[in-house]
């Protein structure tokens, strides 16, 4: 892709990685490079120091936390987790269906919506923005509450307010609820290409890497954000395979990335200075069985900070001169510049062949369909259909596989099937027409009413009032209410999402559909016999019984474009 005059816009922009991709990408000459970071510090001083460095290029600054909505982006997580408000609103954010007014509120529909990116870069590490909000210290202060509750035979606040910041630190749903908000975002802002600077979370160390958080080996934590990289990475894969979606990268480096810059100064942890205490022997804390957190306070404080000469790594925080001697030793994690992947990074946007994207690694690797399944398929479908005549069975739906709406769609293609026998005969008959025949046939028909309503798929008469029902149903999703008022979209939806519909409206939906159908076969060349179309006359077979299964496949494939783009 050609990046001259291009709108780009960076995640991440201002960290050791953003920095050197940005700097490689002015040299192309795009149009403008908006740097996003987690500070508005940040972002500027970024934007400054790019600007000097390169002034035919415009650099504009945005900031906030992109894994959230746009009125929480400024605050700390902690701020968000002990704010019950927030709390709650995070759970809903993430916890619950995604809607348009959960996609409008979040930051990165924002940032796109109003900045419209030809191409995005994410070097975000998302995996550790995530996991390391550690749940599993979330899992003890939730224990220790339960225990109190459990002794006094009673909950406490304190135990509720620990359960939603225990459901707040789940790390799955929010990297599901960003990937879902960022796709749906590109989608609407027709981005051209995504590519993402991931991470392994080991640097490429394996389950007996040295380098913990704790006296866990591995860390859980550690192995928390290894896990969020990989989910992370199999839904771009997923991405990657979206039809109109953006072309889709990911460059994941298996090392320690440095350096930013090597100086003395004040140590920080976690954004604050070390300060230094002294304990003298006479001071010693006698050790009797039973270790207090809390200590015996006998220590001196030296009313000073940690000073010393660093190297900084960027994301990875700073390193003494002999935790980086030992770290990039060989046979540790060793480590990458962040302009060799800066330089990975621009060969894949121009369209050069890296062999580091995993996306593409990945695409090559899976194994796919196969030609002996594709062979055999035909074999096992033929059998299943001497089975259905030789035991007087129609095998429809066991809603196993799901979405409900397939076992709908196939129910109601069945109910055609049976009343109507073709493709062709369907649109000789009027909507009103079609929807009594259905109906005297779901009322006539046991058999398949009964397995129907007992896989939990209801079916609606067309009065569009009265539902045939039994003791469950998979549409609408029960969650946290017994009743659910609703409106006549939601009933709408709900019909359309897992209902057997019986209504004139979805008879005419119906006809449509086989007309479109039918329109397609009519319009193929009948002198063509190549391997041009790969649903051609001989698959339809419009004047014969109708096949269920192609007519389910068929609206997933165009109505609802669940269309498979790699094989």
């Amino acid at each position: 892709m050609d990046i001259k005059g291009k709108r780009i816009l960076i995640l991440g922009g201002w960290g050791l990685v953003g920095m050197a991709v940005i700097r490689r990408l002015s040299e192309y000459k795009p149009k403008e490079i908006i740097v996003i970071s987690l500070k508005e510090n940040e972002a500027k001083d970024a934007c400054l120091q790019l600007s000097q460095e390169a002034p035919e290029v415009t650099f504009t600054p945005e900031w906030g936390n992109i894994f959230v909505r746009r009125s929480l982006k400024d605050l700390p997580r902690d701020e968000i987790l002990n704010n019950p408000i927030y709390r709650k609103q995070i759970l809903e954010d993430v916890m619950e269906g995604l809607d348009d007014e959960k996609l409008t509120s979040s930051s990165i529909n924002y940032l796109l919506n109003k900045h419209k990116p030809h191409i995005i870069i994410d070097s975000v590490n998302s995996a550790t923005g995530l996991a390391y909000q550690d749940i599993y210290t979330g899992y003890y202060n939730l224990k220790k509450e339960l225990k109190k509750a459990q002794d006094s035979s009673k909950l406490t606040d304190e135990l509720g307010v620990e359960v939603e910041k225990m459901l707040s630190t789940l790390y799955i749903p929010q990297i599901i609820r960003h990937i879902q908000i960022l796709h749906a975002s590109m989608m609407q802002n027709k981005t051209n290409v995504y590519l993402k600077i991931g991470t392994t979370g080991t640097g490429g160390m394996g389950l007996n890497i040295p380098y913990t958080h704790s006296e866990e080996k591995p860390s859980r934590v550690l192995l928390s954000k290894t896990s969020l990289a990989g989910a992370h990475t199999l839904l771009l894969f997923l991405a990657g395979r979206t039809p109109d979606g953006p072309i889709v990268k990911e460059i994941k480096p298996a090392a320690a990335i440095a350096w930013k810059a090597i100086n003395y100064g004040e140590i920080k942890k976690h954004g604050r200075p070390v300060e230094l205490f002294d304990c003298k022997a006479e001071n010693s804390e006698e050790l009797s069985g039973q270790f207090s957190f809390n200590g015996h306070g006998k220590w001196e404080s030296k009313n000073d900070t940690l000073k010393s000469i660093y190297i900084d790594t960027g994301e990875n925080g700073i390193f003494s001169r002999g935790e980086f001697e030992a770290i990039t030793t060989a046979g540790q994690m060793e480590f990458v510049t962040p302009e060799e992947i800066a330089d990975n990074v621009i060969l894949e946007l121009i369209g050069g062949n890296t062999g580091s994207d995993i996306v593409n690694a990945l695409d090559n690797a899976v194994m796919g369909p196969t030609y002996r399944a594709g062979y055999m398929r035909h074999d096992a479908i033929e059998e299943m259909k001497r089975l259905e005549t030789e035991n007087n069975v129609e095998s429809v739906a066991f809603e196993i596989l799901g979405p409900p709406r397939l076992s709908k769609l196939l129910y109601e293609a069945q109910l055609l099937k049976n009343v109507c026998g073709t493709i062709n005969d369907v649109n000789e008959k009027s909507d009103a027409e079609l929807s009594e025949l259905l109906q005297k046939e779901v009322l006539e028909n046991n058999k398949l009413r009964v397995e129907a309503i007992s896989i939990g798929i209801p079916i609606l008469l067309n009065n569009g009032k009265n539902l045939l029902r039994g003791p469950s149903v998979k549409i609408p999703v029960q969650l946290d209410k017994n009743q659910i008022k609703y409106n006549s979209n939601q009933f709408n939806n709900w019909a359309n999402a897992g209902w057997i519909d019986l209504r004139e409206s979805n008879m005419e939906l119906w006809k449509s559909r086989i007309s479109d159908i039918v329109n397609y076969v009519n319009g193929l060349p009948v002198e063509d016999s190549s391997s041009r179309f790969h649903h051609g006359t001989k698959y339809w077979k419009i004047d014969e019984p109708i096949d269920i299964g192609k007519l389910a496949s068929w609206i997933f494939i165009f109505e609802d474009e669940g269309l498979r783009i790699k094989r």
